[in-house]
């Protein structure tokens, strides 16, 4: 899973795809190495690539989907990568992780 707990909550790999025509999870990517180098959750946004605009789409995206503020989402590294790392802060990581889990394990 692209979920992992983190000592101020969990952090996400993501591979994120800018400039498309719609925001969306489009499901899982493997890590480049293959699948044992990990898992992705795979999003497209609408936003472009350029002045952080698609990293700040991709925070909104998120924080909409999981029913959080968008300020307990914050980008740990790829700021100009399209893999990214999204750390959510949480006072309860271990809750949150297996929340996370339920939500993409349908």
């Amino acid at each position: 899973m692209p979920f992992h707990l983190h000592k101020n909550g969990v952090s996400v790999r993501i591979r994120l795809t800018p400039a498309a025509r719609k925001t969306a999870f489009q499901g899982f990517a493997d890590e480049a190495g293959g699948a044992d180098a990990g898992r992705l959750l795979k999003i497209s946004v609408n936003a472009v690539p350029e002045d952080g605009k698609a990293n700040r789409a991709l925070i909104e995206f998120l924080a909409k989907e999981w029913g959080l503020p968008k300020s307990a989402l914050g980008l740990i590294a790829g700021d100009t990568s399209r893999q990214k790392t999204i750390l959510v802060q949480s006072d309860d990581p271990p809750a949150l992780l297996a929340r996370l889990c339920a939500l993409y394990s349908k």
